[in-house]
């Protein structure tokens, strides 16, 4: 493929990968965010945004890394179900798909995710997505710095330093959305920014690599590699220790495997091909408020005046880089973060 305009749409998630190619031109996309179009952004908010809730929840009972090893797992084996019964549908073989999307799953999933859901042992779920949420300004920073057609400009340095001026005055007001707590733990803010950092060089290495496969493909071999890494790493550090689970754990790692993970997956990968860029990146709204809501009534987290200050500031520089009516460059592949 040769051009921008032949680059596949691909949205960089927590679980999965979506892309958008050239044979869905004759869809509904880059339209505005449509009637239509809405129940599914805000279903695929709603998934992610709660998945991120249940997995605050989930580290009181589970080490963070048994926890994803065993939902990956899950959510694995129902990708392998797809392919057993979806027509069509057979496990890919080509070697060169096999090594990059793997290297993808290692370290666009594995890590990144293990920084995040490690760190909602110091912080919100709420806190936590807003800090998240920053993702694609930290990824178009970095690409003006590794890929040379996505340098910026006045308005996207705007968008980058209004979203990070964000989370920057989450970090300085010492938020941790948390009861009880005077001062958020600096190491819930340095964790969910390794993780940040290692998710946008890998949507920067994805564009690079993977932007000619399949986008399912792409995601479940993303699925697989995870979860292989994950089981020996959790074995030989932590160990599986079920003592503290109860059913209400074991719900929960179940709900964030089909919800958050595999059923966000289809859901992404639907809403791209049937609406496009515009309406998909319009989840990266109602994420933030479907995890803050939801931790305050579920888990008795707080929402205070500076986090809903960090938001607005946020959300107005994701809004610049993401230009409502149109995305452009890196963000028109790459939409959404995902779930956690």
């Amino acid at each position: 493929m040769q051009g921008l305009t032949r680059q596949r749409l691909t949205g960089l998630s927590g679980s999965g990968t979506v892309e958008y190619t050239p044979a869905f031109d004759n869809l509904e996309r880059d339209c505005p965010l449509t009637i239509k179009a809405l129940p599914y952004v805000v279903l695929l908010g709603l998934f992610f945004g709660s998945s991120l809730v249940v997995s605050r929840f989930s580290v009181s009972q589970f080490e963070p890394s048994a926890y994803i090893a065993l939902r990956m797992l899950l959510a694995s084996l129902m990708a392998l179900l797809v392919y057993r019964l979806a027509s069509g549908r057979r496990l890919p073989r080509d070697r060169q798909l096999w090594r990059r999307a793997g290297l993808l799953g290692v370290f666009g999933t594995a890590v990144p995710m293990t920084c995040v859901v490690s760190s909602l042992q110091y912080q919100s779920s709420g806190v936590a997505s807003l800090l998240l949420a920053t993702g694609p300004a930290l990824t178009v920073c970095l690409a003006h710095f590794f890929l040379p057609d996505e340098r910026l400009n006045r308005r996207t340095a705007t968008g980058v330093c209004l979203a990070l001026g964000g989370a920057m005055l989450l970090a300085l007001s010492g938020e941790d959305g948390l009861p009880n707590v005077d001062a958020a733990a600096p190491i819930g803010y340095a964790l969910v920014s390794i993780g940040m950092v290692f998710t946008s060089l890998m949507v920067i290495y994805a564009r690079r690599n993977l932007s000619g496969y399949d986008a399912w493909d792409v995601g479940s071999i993303r699925l697989f590699s995870t979860a292989i890494v994950m089981l020996p790493y959790t074995l030989l550090t932590v160990g599986f220790d079920f003592s503290a689970v109860d059913s209400a754990g074991v719900f929960s790692l179940i709900y964030a495997a089909v919800v958050g993970t595999f059923l966000g997956l289809m859901l992404s990968f639907y809403n791209i091909k049937r609406f496009g860029a515009t309406p998909a990146v319009m989840t990266t709204y109602v994420i933030p408020i479907v995890a803050g809501l939801g931790g305050m009534l579920f888990l008795g987290e707080e929402i205070t005046a500076a986090m809903l200050l960090g938001m607005a500031v946020i959300i107005s520089g994701i809004a610049l880089l993401q230009q409502y009516r149109a995305p452009t460059g890196l963000l028109r592949r790459f939409p959404h973060r995902g779930s956690y």
